[in-house]
Order: structure tokens, then C-alpha cells, then sequence
């Protein structure tokens, strides 16, 4: 995954809980541009993720919440989703750009679709930029991601180290596993 090292966030925040079932599109989208708080309020940085995404690609609760609002900012569809059990204030998460398919107050489940990828985005064409806030303080949206979903491909079995192999039908050895 491109990012997915130093400069996606400098790291999960090990102060967010890791409640997300699902990326907010596809199945493991590539980091276009991580993570990077700015040092003041109102100061120049980049307050959450761009994820790859194609223009109509559906975007996904990452996680049970209530939808806190779902409208237009300057012109760009935008869901903002209030994360069930994450504490006072909830943990907030933003979508833009979204062609908008929920309403505000609408509780979803993790994996529902809240909309779909807009063509054009604010600051980037082809991505979905995703956000994470506790009350008026950003954080790296990535926190959210279970280990599971962060780093992990499929589970593959291996072999039992001094179980013996099954042999082949013509009786020959399989080959060595490496």
C-alpha cells in the first residue's frame, strides 16, 4: 500500500480505539497523501487521508455511528459520522468528496453505504479524503484500523513443521515448501 510507512500519519494514535470494520472504499485502497496536523488551529496541513477512489465507488461506515451531518461544504458533498462507544466527545469521521445517499441523524452499521465517490474532489481528483476528529482536535484517521485491516493481507496456513507431507499419487514426493 502506497504510504502505508512514515509518512501516512506517523503512526496509529494509540489513544483511538481501533472500532473500524471496513475502509471507507475499496478493499484496501492505496494512501495517496497521509496524514499531517498542522501545528496551530488554523495552521497549513493536511487534516486526514486521501484514499484512492474512482468517481461513483460506494463509500462505507468504517464503523456504527450516526450520521452527524450529510450536505454540501463549498460546493462538495460531505458526511460527517459519529462513532458509536468511542467516549466524550465521540470520535467524528469525515467523507469528501460524496454524492450524498444518507440523512443526518440516521443511525448505520459498519460497511453501510453512506454515498458514493464524487469525480472531483477538493484538493485531489481520483480520492476520497477521509478525516477523523475528537470534538475540534484532528487525528489520524487511520488509528481507527484494526491491525487486521491496516497491515494484513488474507491469513494463509503454512505447514506443521515434522508432520509428514501427503505424498503424491504416483507416489513421488511433494515438493519442498519454502
Amino acid at each position: 500500500m502506497a504510504g502505508a510507512g512514515t509518512d501516512v500519519g506517523r503512526g496509529p494514535d494509540p489513544t483511538v480505539p481501533a472500532v473500524a470494520r471496513h475502509w471507507p472504499v475499496g478493499t484496501r485502497p492505496a494512501v495517496l497523501r497521509g496524514w499531517g496536523p498542522p501545528a496551530t488551529p488554523y495552521g497549513p496541513g493536511h487534516r486526514g487521508v486521501d484514499l484512492a477512489a474512482v468517481g461513483g465507488a460506494p463509500v462505507r461506515a468504517v464503523a456504527p455511528g450516526r450520521v452527524s451531518f450529510a450536505g454540501q461544504v463549498a460546493g462538495r458533498g460531505v458526511v460527517s459520522l459519529e462513532l458509536a462507544g468511542t467516549g466524550d466527545p465521540p470520535l467524528r469521521t469525515t467523507y469528501e468528496p460524496v454524492a450524498v445517499s444518507v440523512k443526518k441523524g440516521a443511525e448505520v452499521a459498519a460497511g453501510e453505504v453512506l454515498g458514493t465517490v464524487e469525480p472531483t474532489g477538493s484538493h485531489c481528483t481520483g480520492c476520497l479524503h477521509w478525516g477523523l476528529l475528537r470534538g475540534d482536535v484532528y487525528l489520524n484517521p487511520l488509528s481507527v484500523l484494526p491491525a487486521w485491516l491496516l497491515d494484513g493481507g488474507p491469513s494463509r496456513l503454512l505447514p506443521v513443521l515434522g508432520v509428514p507431507l501427503p505424498q503424491a499419487a504416483d507416489g513421488a514426493a511433494p515438493p519442498p515448501v519454502t
